[in-house]
Parts: C-alpha cells; sequence; structure tokens
C-alpha cells in the first residue's frame, strides 16, 4: 500500500512545480525543453494541464491498489499500464531535452514514477 502513496506524494510535489512554473518561477530551465527561464504563456497553459492528469493517474493508482473503488477493475488495470507507459515515454522525452538541468533532473524523477506505476500495474 506504500507505493501508491510514494507515486501520489511524488505527483504533488510535481504539481507544486507545474503551479511554480505557472506562477512565472524562474524554473523553466527544468521543464519544456529548458529553453524559457521564465515559462511563456503556452507552456503555463501546458502546465496547469498538468494538474488533472496527475490527479488522475494518482487516482487509477488507488483504485488499482485497492485504496478506493472508483473505476471499473478493468479500466484501473489497463490505465494503470497506461500510466506506465506514459512514465517510460517521459524518461525518453526528458533524456533528449537540450537542457541539462531537465535531463539531470527528470529523467531520475521519471524513472521512479515509472517503477512504481509498473509495480502499481504488477498488483
Amino acid at each position: 500500500m506504500l507505493t501508491p502513496l510514494l507515486l501520489a506524494t511524488l505527483l504533488a510535489l510535481l504539481a507544486l512545480f507545474q503551479l511554480a512554473l505557472v506562477c512565472g518561477a524562474p524554473l523553466g530551465h527544468f521543464a519544456w525543453g529548458g529553453q524559457h527561464r521564465v515559462l511563456p504563456r503556452r507552456f503555463r497553459i501546458g502546465s496547469i494541464v498538468a494538474f488533472p492528469v496527475y490527479a488522475l493517474i494518482a487516482l487509477i493508482a488507488f483504485d488499482r491498489a485497492g485504496l478506493v473503488d472508483v473505476f471499473p477493475d478493468s479500466f484501473s488495470v489497463v490505465g494503470m499500464w497506461i500510466v506506465f507507459a506514459y512514465c517510460l515515454f517521459g524518461i525518453g522525452q526528458n533524456a533528449i531535452s537540450r537542457s541539462k538541468p531537465e535531463r539531470y533532473t527528470m529523467v531520475p524523477v521519471n524513472i521512479v514514477l515509472a517503477v512504481l506505476s509498473l509495480l502499481i500495474a504488477l498488483g
């Protein structure tokens, strides 16, 4: 039961990071390709979209782990595998970033997310 809580905690920290980006914090070199210290509007909108995505991922993880019963079992099983694939994709996307801070920070974060997602997907 610890695994979904760890996943949700990491997602909450990422949500706080995205909130900082939305509010104009000069942390853009850690996200969105690292080309902007302060994100332009289009990237801030993307950071806002991350909030419901992170919430949905946490809810699917909690459902798959049996901590809540929101979705049909088949949805949470398939959903968790999709989350795992999404995290693997994130590893690749961050690994090819031109921004060293993004590569050195977000690749390990996505690896942890992928491992946690895999453990939850496996049930």
